[in-house]
Parts: structure tokens; sequence; C-alpha cells
């Protein structure tokens, strides 16, 4: 028998690779890692990478076994679905794996200036009301270059062709360096040990048909964003097994 939410939240609880610091604490409890994962947590000076928005952490195991010379941690607000990757990497003995409950409107306040090397978006909800909630949006950018090396990289793979268009937008309309751009990633002809990994819910879109983008850009120091003035044509399917997309609450 699988275990139940309060089970799985109690081994998180235990568990020494994840940190929990839910949005309604954050304000009043600080978070000692900041500045000193590699020296307190990892105990390397290897880089690391973000996960934002893991689900079940596929993405943050995958990694970091196809790269013991990194650190890789995922992070969601979701810890019964964490607790998969989580428990996977526990077990596996990975000391290059760790995992951040938190809300991902927070992100800067858990990571130093330059801590940070590159950041995997992996199926993000597009948000397609609201601009400002999108992970791929100028909000969000000006909060990831607050911990980001200058020029780091920033990976997004997503099933949303709403998504996949507006990102483009906003990179382009911000002049910044392209790495790789595909609307359908499995017929791109693209070889790369790093889109092999599939998620769960990955795999069923593949099944259904469904073409995966992938966009890799940089993201400078320098330069203010903006936000592109354009309409894009609203996602007319709901993701497998996503009934509902769900909302980020914005922090003032």
């Amino acid at each position: 028998m699988s275990k139940g939410k309060l089970a799985k939240f109690a081994d998180m609880a235990e568990y020494p690779h994840v940190f929990e610091y839910p949005f309604s604490v954050m304000e009043d409890v600080p978070f000692e890692m900041k500045g000193n994962w590699h020296r307190d947590f990892f105990k390397n000076d290897n880089p690391i990478v973000l996960e934002l928005g893991c689900g079940r952490g596929e993405y943050t195991v995958g990694l970091g076994r196809l790269f013991p010379d990194k650190n890789f941690i995922g992070v969601d607000i979701k810890g019964a679905r964490m607790w998969s990757g989580a428990t996977e990497s526990l077990k596996a003995g990975m000391t290059n794996v760790a995992f951040l409950r938190t809300n991902i409107e927070i992100i800067d306040r858990f990571f130093a200036p330059g801590e940070v090397s590159e950041i995997w978006l992996t199926f993000s909800d597009p948000q397609m009301k609201k601009a400002t909630k999108r992970l791929t949006s100028t909000y969000f950018m000006n909060r990831y270059r607050r911990f980001l090396v200058d020029s780091g990289i920033i990976h997004l793979k997503t099933d949303s062709n709403f998504m996949f268009t507006y990102t483009k937008y906003m990179v382009e309309h911000n002049q910044l360096p392209v790495e790789f751009c595909t609307d359908d990633l499995y017929h791109s002809g693209l070889v790369d040990d790093i889109l092999s990994i599939r998620t769960y819910y990955e795999q069923q879109w593949l099944d259904r048909g469904l073409n995966i983008k992938y966009l890799k850009f940089r993201l400078p120091q320098e330069g203010a964003l903006e936000e592109p003035d354009v309409e894009i044509e609203l996602d007319d399917y709901r993701s497998y097994n996503r009934s509902k997309r769900s909302g980020l609450q914005t922090s003032k």
C-alpha cells in the first residue's frame, strides 16, 4: 500500500537533504543555507542547478545521476509529490541532490548572488491569465538575476504552445542570447543525454502525440528587462492529468 500524504510529510521532515520553508513562515524564519550551500551542504564547489516546479523530482534525480560533478536542487511547494524524488535520491545515497519545499515566487530568499549556475523549468504552468505569474516572465527573470551567475543558463521544456511562444517573445524582445530552440524536441535531431530524461506526465503527452518544446537561453545581469506587448493564442487543451491550472501567489 502506498503511503498517504501525512506519512510522506513525516518522512520529508526527517530527510537530511530536504529543506521546508513554506511562504507562511518564511518572513519570520531565516534560511541559514543561503550563501552556504556549497560549504555546508554539498561540501564542494561544483555548480548548483535548480529545477523550479520539480513535481516528483524526476529531472532533479535524473540530472544528478548524469552529472555527479554538479549539484541539483529541486524546488516545489507540493511536498507529497516531491517525496518520490527525495526518497529515491536518499535511498540511492546521492550526495549531489537536495530538495527545497517552498513557494517559487520567493525563491530569491534562499540563494546568494552568483550561487546558482543554471535553472530548469520543466512543464511549468503557463499561467495564461497573468504574465507576472509565469516562471519565464520578466518578473521572475529579475528574481533569478538576484542569485544566478552572469549569463547563467535557463532551460524551458514545455508541452504548452502558449508558454513556449510567450517565452520566445520575451527572449527576443530583451535580446537574450539563445543557445537552442525547437518546437518539436524529439524530432529536432538534437542528441543530448539531458533531454532524454522524461517525467511521468511527459511520456503521457508524448503518447498522445503532443510536441514537446524546448528553449535554452542565457540571462545576462545587465540591462533592464521589459515585458513583450503581444497577443498570444491560448492553449486549446489542458495537459494530461492537469485538470486545473494551478495558481501562484505573488509576494508583495
